[in-house]
């Protein structure tokens, strides 16, 4: 077991990661409102908690991780206000909601597929989980922290916050929250400006809505997590992780709700990556600066010089620790192409290198030390950065034994090969997109082939029948097919 240590957002520290019911972890972490191409955006989050992920699997826990899909009750302003995103896309596109949810959805999917982002234990719906979040509200209102207005209910903040504190997480003060209540007299439902919506009365033209008991509406955006969370994973669990910018107010949301309707709060962990941003703004689609994954794959982008390869990407943003911020350009994103271009090459010396009868000192005591200085740096809050440049540290030995300065012994290269590929491949998620999309190399590959039968050709024209069968009979040994026609020699590769 490795002491993994993380920093907690609600108590602005690193923490020794210890789990409720070890050897259990619970995670959840925020996922997509589906009513768009993912971005760049989308992508940090999702890799960085695929790292966390694949990191407490691999260091022994068993986790169930749960991702929402949000399908209702997003508004377009965070004061309650606007048109719910899906349905306002459905409306644009005259498709059904569940249609605008579904297709964009899937999007996602591939998306998560092209980075080898894994899959999540559990993936809720909040249109799957109405039941659950209309308990939720009957809850809070139970115990005095809500109010029915208009057939819409609203969370009383400023009640919840003279018996516990509403800001723990985002450091804010109700006090400190202008109150234009007086002057909105009249003209809001709310008591005060700070108040949230927990279920919304759905207007005529509204597409979405169930029947409550308050009114057939939908519910508030904040319920859906904390019901989904406790639905799955209990009353109390481990992680609950996301984009910093849902801090304030979702997040914080979510805590008052699990506080006011259980007593406590369900959360033992926070965690939140940091943004991606162009020109220090933002990337979100509320701002309309956003580039969609599929674009960087494609380079259809007027900002792009090129396309971008999916682990290019991945590559990319895990070169950043997830707390930090990361800014888009294109040098930055051919800086990660080149050192994850690196790093499989670096994978295939390491399959050419040959071991010798012993190592030399200072490639055993690299090798020695290279696995447990990237557990640290991984138990150091997921210092992925730090395990990349350790990494890029053996290379260098890699390259100096294949030009005959250092020597390997064959212990040591197998503890080096197997370091190599459990972080690189197992950890970090990088795989290898060269067999996968290797077009180019087929054509230079071709050309190498066609190469070496003319000169074979020219061997045989010149009666140099020895060259001619070795030629043929070395290509054999590696797989390819030589047949002579009278047109001249094809190939294909067997094996």
């Amino acid at each position: 077991m490795q002491n993994l240590i993380i920093y907690n957002t609600l108590h602005r520290q690193k923490e020794l990661f210890k789990p409720i019911n070890a050897p259990h972890v619970g995670m959840y972490v925020c996922g997509p409102t589906v009513y768009g191409d993912p971005h760049l955006g989308h992508a940090r989050p999702a890799i960085t908690f695929d790292i966390l992920f694949r990191y407490l699997q691999h260091i022994g826990y068993k986790v169930r991780y749960v991702r929402n899909i949000t399908d209702v009750g997003h508004l377009e302003h965070d004061a309650d206000e606007g048109d719910d995103k899906i349905e306002k896309k459905a409306r644009l596109e005259q498709l059904e909601p569940m249609e605008i949810a579904q297709y964009y959805t899937n999007r996602y999917h591939d998306a998560m597929r092209a980075l080898n982002v894994l899959p999540p234990s559990i993936e809720p719906h909040a249109t799957g989980h109405i039941i659950e979040q209309e308990q939720l509200v009957k809850e809070i209102l139970n115990n005095g922290y809500a109010y029915e207005s208009n057939g819409s209910v609203y969370f009383d903040v400023e009640k919840y916050d003279k018996k516990y504190h509403y800001g723990v997480l985002s450091g804010r003060n109700l006090r400190d929250i202008v109150n234009k209540s007086r002057e909105l007299a009249g003209t809001t439902e709310k008591h005060n400006q700070a108040d949230f919506a927990l279920w919304k009365k759905a207007m005529p033209e509204h597409i979405m809505r169930w029947p409550s008991p308050w009114s057939d509406g939908f519910p508030g955006w904040h319920c859906e997590c904390t019901a989904m969370g406790r639905k799955y994973l209990g009353n109390h669990f481990d992680i609950h992780g996301g984009g910093m910018d849902l801090v304030f107010p979702h997040h914080e949301c979510e805590i008052a709700q699990a506080v006011a309707s259980q007593g406590d709060q369900m959360v033992k962990y926070w965690m939140h990556n940091n943004m991606i941003t162009i020109n220090g703004q933002k990337m979100g689609k509320s701002l309309g600066n956003f580039i969609t994954l599929e674009q960087f794959f494609t380079g259809n982008h007027p900002t792009l010089d090129q396309a971008y390869s999916p682990m290019t990407i991945r590559f990319f943003i895990l070169s950043a620790h997830y707390r930090g911020t990361v800014d888009f350009s294109n040098e930055a994103l051919k800086a990660a192409e080149k050192g994850y271009q690196r790093l499989m090459s670096a994978v295939d010396d390491l399959k050419r290198v040959q071991a010798s009868d012993a190592s030399d000192a200072k490639t055993h005591e690299l090798v020695a030390a290279l696995r447990q200085k990237c557990y640290d740096a991984m138990n150091d809050d997921l210092q992925t950065p730090l395990v990349i440049s350790n990494l890029f540290e053996a290379t260098h030995v890699i390259n100096s034994i294949l030009d005959h300065k250092a020597q390997i012994s064959a212990d040591d290269l197998k503890e080096l090969t197997d370091t190599f590929n459990l972080f690189t491949f197992d950890l970090l998620g990088l795989k290898d997109e060269r067999s996968a999309n290797n077009s180019k190399r087929e054509e230079a590959f071709g050309k190498v082939v066609d190469m070496v039968l003319d000169l074979r050709a020219k061997a045989k024209a010149a009666k140099d029948w020895a060259t001619s069968d070795r030629i043929r009979d070395e290509l054999a040994k590696d797989g390819f097919e030589i047949k002579d026609t009278k047109d001249g020699a094809t190939w294909k590769l067997n094996s």
